[in-house]
């Protein structure tokens, strides 16, 4: 099977599937989806949905986040992972946005990764899932499914498997696709304890094929 071939499989597989797929965090503009991705980092989207309606209910815009400080927007969120540095990077993510950007979250990944708390990953997330920019976020579902799948080779950073995927992804595709390999990774394809037996591509599947005796 070639490579192409791999990924024309997973792709069919992925839109019979998950034929709605797109992210578990609630939000209703940029800015909330934007809030809720700097929170989701080592967090679950369950958790983060908890936190930001009383968040953003105080601060519903950057333009009042910004006027808060990092310890007001601690009490809010301090159930979530790294809540002080996460409120440091809301602040100052807010106070960016209201100075440099007229309080708009920009929807190239390029400028939402000069925003305190987005990195590259983030900046994905926001410009794919609100802009539908042809980029791939790649977060652990997503690096793990693709190397067990046999996606990608080699490829040893986030940075290598994002190339390698949207090198073969058609770009119309690509904001589908993240959701795709989360939602396979976090619903079949686990860490532990994977369900094989009721995976569609475990015919070609590297993990299985290597695994399958301890599957039986």
């Amino acid at each position: 099977m070639t490579i192409r071939e791999r990924f024309n499989r997973t792709l069919e597989y992925f839109q019979t599937t998950f034929p709605v797929a797109e992210t578990e965090l609630a939000y209703e503009n940029p800015f909330e989806l934007l809030v809720a991705v700097i929170l989701s980092a080592q967090c679950t989207d369950k958790r983060v949905n908890i936190i930001t309606p009383p968040l953003l209910e105080k601060y519903p815009d950057a333009e009042s986040m910004a006027k808060a400080e990092p310890e007001a927007i601690f009490e809010y969120i301090k159930s979530c992972t790294y809540p002080n540095n996460k409120a440091k990077h809301l602040s100052g993510m807010s106070r960016m946005l209201v100075s440099e950007f007229g309080g708009i979250v920009p929807a190239e990944p390029a400028l939402l990764q000069l925003l305190p708390g987005v990195g590259r990953k983030s900046a994905n997330v926001v410009a794919s899932v609100i802009f539908r920019k042809p980029v791939m976020a790649v977060d652990t579902h997503v690096f793990r499914v693709s190397h067990r799948i046999g996606l990608v080779k080699n490829a040893k950073t986030p940075l290598s498997v994002e190339l390698q995927l949207t090198r073969y992804i058609p770009a119309e595709l690509i904001h589908e696709a993240h959701h795709w390999l989360i939602l396979h990774g976090r619903y079949v394809c686990m860490a532990r304890n994977p369900l094989c037996s009721k995976c569609g591509l475990s015919d070609f599947c590297n993990y299985y094929k290597k695994n399958r005796n301890k599957q039986k």
